[in-house]
């Protein structure tokens, strides 16, 4: 009996593959390594695959039959807001097709657990102080659309033939679990303001003039291992038959910290000089976006434990640990 991680190799994927190892599990991952890391999958079985791709559905399948896969976990999905923007079609094609890959190949092969990696962006510019999970949100861009429809997705499957499934809409991941595990990418704040700093920049700030304490634009940031732990939370809530009292979950502290509270907390953990330059605003910022963690912590005894100063320490520290070493 095995777990399969689809985007195991990747930023959250492989902090997820690293706590299923630790507590004993047998995992597979699946990735096509255009974003992750081989290294970063441990002792998993490393397969891969495009699930988007021509063939996908049969291959998975198969794999599915010879490990004894009981669980997927997904992660593996074009995530960029602008990019999808300007390439709509291929997001549909990539997100929402590799989903339909993915879902058919567990029915055939009787495979019943689905945890779906979802996003906030699925509620768009919501006006409200604390986002619950039945807040009719309307996504923004078609990256959030693509998660919205992978979450009707499982709910159209679970009517069909039976799937089991749970969706977590995250807010901002930050941070590393372990230095070797840090987020590589540079799409999200804390790596971008690290990025600049490293090229002898100043950070930006998109906009100073909203309605929040600061000016700046609030969000709620989650410590990387924290949701790690959630998706664990989630495969237990899974297992057996007992009927699902929800399906859908935030995962966040229910804490706002501003983009210049998040910068500052940088450069004192740092001593870096991480004054700021001010740009004009983005289209599509919402002034302020953060969950309510209510109904995770009620039905999956899940919370996160980890401070803003926890995270931004931990990102500090696994960007010191990598080639591009400030100072």
């Amino acid at each position: 009996m095995s777990t399969l991680v689809i985007g195991g190799a990747g930023y959250i994927g492989a902090h997820v593959v690293r706590l299923l190892l630790d507590r004993g599990e047998e995992v597979v991952v699946v990735d096509d390594l255009s974003t992750g890391a081989g290294e970063r999958v441990g002792q998993a079985t490393l397969a891969e695959l495009d699930v988007a791709a021509p063939g996908a559905q049969e291959s998975l399948e198969k794999l599915m039959a010879e490990r004894g896969v009981t669980a997927v976990i997904h992660f593996a999905a074009k995530k960029q807001v602008g990019e999808s923007v300007a390439k709509p079609a291929w997001y549909y094609q990539q997100n929402i097709g590799g989903m339909a890959n993915i879902l058919a190949a567990m029915e055939n092969a009787g495979v019943r657990n689905m945890i779906f990696s979802s996003s906030a962006a699925v509620y768009g510019m919501p006006d409200v102080e604390l986002v619950r999970e039945d807040i009719h949100g309307r996504p923004i861009n078609p990256y959030g659309e693509t998660k919205l429809v992978g979450e009707w997705m499982l709910a159209d499957c679970e009517r069909a033939w039976g799937l089991r499934w749970a969706a977590l809409r995250y807010f901002n991941v930050a941070g590393a679990g372990w230095p070797e595990l840090g987020d590589p990418a540079i799409l999200n704040l804390v790596p971008m303001v690290l990025d600049r700093l490293a090229r002898g920049d100043r950070p930006k700030i998109f906009g100073d003039d909203y309605p929040t304490p600061d000016g700046t634009c609030v969000r709620d940031y989650i410590h990387v291992l924290d949701l790690a732990h959630a998706h664990l939370a989630a495969m237990d809530y899974l297992e057996g038959d007992a009927p699902l009292a929800e399906h859908v979950f935030n995962v966040g502290t229910g804490e706002g910290a501003s983009v210049r509270q998040v910068i500052d907390t940088l450069g004192e953990i740092s001593g870096l000089d991480t004054t700021a330059d001010v740009e004009p605003r983005r289209p599509g910022d919402p002034p302020r976006l953060v969950g309510d963690p209510a109904r995770i912590k009620d039905v999956l005894g899940w919370k996160a434990e980890h401070r803003l100063e926890d995270i931004i320490r931990s990102a500090w520290e696994a960007w010191q640990a990598g080639p591009r070493r400030i100072g």
